[in-house]
């Protein structure tokens, strides 16, 4: 800042002067605007916290509101002979599944070989290999290996057989082929078109049919279902109940309850009820009224949001469709405006009337107690529709944050005027300011020389 020099001449109109005048004026003309920003910026500060917990609530609200939820199943197995998995809405059941036997993949060995690099032929042929009624044709020659010989059987006929090469002990070593699936289809045979595998090769390890033997049978799988005989070709099952995916593990009997997924609906029952208590904590807080400024709510003078906690207070008693309250399902609310749910309540209903709490909740078909039926909305789908007045896309709390931004910018735009205004004002004041202490200035001067003028002559006459 430059070093004024503004009073030099007199020491009466001084810079400390015009900046006290500066700050008469700003105290009336620039902070009462300062306040009102801050206290709109505040606002939105506010509001985005706002905003985030009525997000979070209307998506608590949605995950409930949907029928999808209700169809989820979830299984229970008592024994180690199955495992079961359920689709949504498959049948709530209880099913006893006694297993005899387990399906087998067919399982062929070759003769011993001294190596994974010894000749399996001394001439060119085609060997064909067959599993549930299908030929392969794989080529050898008098270079091919037994390693080259897996690999073919793999590349060609990969989709039904797995072929691979273990050594026994030293200095034997095995070709194993099995059965991609299980079952009595899966018998494998090979057999030699050319007369080329083993030729003259010692000690028979290879004969034209290529000197395999059965470690393995393929067989079906052998269980009951509540006592009925039941086979199939593979241990992995979904033809027997629809929407239901068996896995056959072992020998024995196992207990196989499905049931609605209660639990996944207790979760997000659980994060509805924790999402409104944070949105209704927070409205508590900020619509506060007092007559302390430092109690007193940021928007306890803002009839949006305040009617937006009106709206989401009298939820609890306004839906239900006219078939029944959120009390009846266990829910409550304080004084202080919290929810609350007894579980013990809720799952009485649910086991009670599943259909008829699953229509409560997210709409549909809704019986009463004199038998007679009638369509309900759902309660969710009713809090949703009054919760996303407010929080969907240029909704009411997108309208208000506009609100409170232009009435910001437009608090800018007049501090923006008045400080122009004022420095425009100052700085013709510190113009004219100079001027009078320059002319001050020299009537001073001149008294000065008037004096010691008089001084001079009342000194000569005396």
């Amino acid at each position: 800042m430059a070093i004024s020099s503004l009073g030099v001449g007199s020491g009466i109109l001084t810079q400390d002067v015009l900046d006290q005048l500066r700050e008469a004026d700003e105290a009336q003309f620039i902070r009462p605007v300062d306040l009102k920003l801050a206290n709109e910026k505040d606002k939105i500060d506010a509001f985005d916290l706002l905003d985030a917990n009525m997000t979070n609530l209307i998506d608590s609200i949605d995950a409930l509101k949907t029928p999808l939820l209700y169809d989820e199943r979830t299984t229970s197995v008592v024994g180690t002979s199955v495992a079961v998995t359920a689709a949504a809405n498959s049948d709530i059941q209880d099913f006893t599944l006694d297993v005899a036997n387990l399906a087998t993949k067919q399982i062929e060995q070759s003769g011993a070989f001294t190596s994974n690099t010894e000749l399996i032929a001394n001439a060119a042929g085609v060997m064909n290999l067959n599993i549930d009624g299908q030929d392969f044709q794989i080529a050898y020659d008098e270079t091919t290996t037994l390693t080259d010989l897996k690999n073919s059987i793999n590349d060609i006929a990969g989709d039904k057989v797995d072929a691979t090469i273990v050594q026994i002990s030293s200095g034997e070593f095995r070709l194993f082929v099995s059965s991609a699936d299980t079952g009595t289809t899966q018998n494998i045979t090979i057999t030699d078109n050319a007369d080329g595998l083993g030729a003259n090769l010692k000690d028979g390890r290879l004969t034209t049919d290529f000197d395999l033997a059965a470690v393995q049978t393929g067989v079906d799988a052998n269980f009951t279902f509540n006592g009925q005989a039941i086979t199939r070709s593979s241990n992995n099952i979904t033809d027997l109940i629809v929407g239901l995916d068996i896995t056959l593990k072992e020998v024995g009997t196992s207990t196989v309850s499905v049931a609605q997924d209660r639990e996944g609906i207790m979760t997000k029952i659980d994060s509805f009820v924790e999402k409104y208590n944070a949105a209704i904590t927070e409205l508590n807080r900020m619509t506060k009224s007092s007559i302390e400024s430092s109690e007193r709510g940021i928007f306890s003078n803002e009839s949006t949001i305040k009617s937006m906690k009106r709206e989401l207070e009298n939820m609890f008693s306004t839906v239900g469709g006219g078939v029944g309250f959120m009390s009846d399902f266990g829910f409550d609310i304080d004084k202080d405006g919290k929810m609350s749910v007894d579980k013990d309540v809720l799952n009485v209903k649910m086991d009670e009337d599943p259909a008829n709490v699953e229509a409560f909740f997210s709409g549909g078909t809704f019986t009463k107690a004199d038998g007679t039926t009638t369509e309900v909305m759902g309660i969710f789908n009713e809090m949703s529709t009054i919760t996303s007045v407010y929080t969907k896309y240029n909704g009411t709390l997108d309208q208000y944050k506009n609100y409170v931004n232009d009435t910001i910018d437009s608090l800018e735009d007049r501090k923006t005027s008045a400080t122009e205004r004022l420095d425009a004002k100052y700085e013709i004041l510190a113009k004219q300011y100079a001027a009078y202490d320059a002319m001050i200035a020299k009537f001073n001067n001149a008294s000065s020389m008037f004096t010691e003028m008089a001084n001079t002559s009342n000194d000569y006459n005396n």
